[in-house]
């Protein structure tokens, strides 16, 4: 797993990811491999993933052969690319969308947060999308991100930037799916 965070401040939104993989046990970090990346860019849209290693070919893949450019500006744009996205998982990437057998949907195996100039948004594996006004945080170290960004959210002198890596250390200080170095997109609203 990972750990992707996306935060937005004044006129700042970012998101980051860590850059490790992981195998079981077996840690593959950034300096080798070069295909490390967690943060794919559609147009003006940064999209970052937590799932499987797989999931960032995939997406890549899937967006590169579409006619028509998907939306990402509302909740309700995002939704319907993550409805196409999932039956393009199943019929074209084979996907297994089991899951826990007591859930009532497919899941689509991965996580996402998604930023651009209008807004901070998240796609959960039900693909269920929220659009968030300060702060979040995907992956396996997220409760030690989330936590560490809201203990500095509101102190004026740190930017959005400055949030999102106090997230990302406290993922790769506390959890062994998370580490360094990190990766940081960083979006100038007007």
């Amino acid at each position: 797993m990972s750990t992707i965070v996306v935060v937005r401040k004044e006129n700042q939104i970012v998101i980051g990811a860590d850059t490790l993989t992981v195998y079981g046990s077996t840690k593959i970090k950034s300096q080798m491999v070069k295909n490390f990346s967690k943060i794919i860019k559609l147009n003006d849209t940064y999209i970052a993933t937590c799932g499987n290693a797989v999931t960032n070919q995939v997406l890549k893949n899937y967006f590169t052969k579409l006619e028509e450019k998907p939306k990402f500006k509302s909740i309700e744009d995002i939704f319907g690319v993550a409805n196409k996205l999932h039956k393009a998982l199943k019929d074209e990437y084979f996907i297994r969308p089991e899951g826990d057998q007591e859930d009532d949907y497919e899941t689509s195996q991965f996580e996402c947060l998604i930023a651009n100039a209008s807004g901070i948004f998240g796609i959960d594996s039900y693909r269920y999308v929220e659009e968030y006004a300060k702060f979040y945080s995907y992956g396996s170290g997220f409760r030690y991100a989330l936590g560490a960004m809201h203990a500095v959210y509101d102190q004026d002198h740190l930017t959005a930037e400055d949030i999102a890596k106090i997230g990302l250390e406290a993922a790769a200080d506390f959890d062994d799916s998370t580490d360094k170095p990190f990766e940081i997109f960083k979006i100038f609203l007007k």
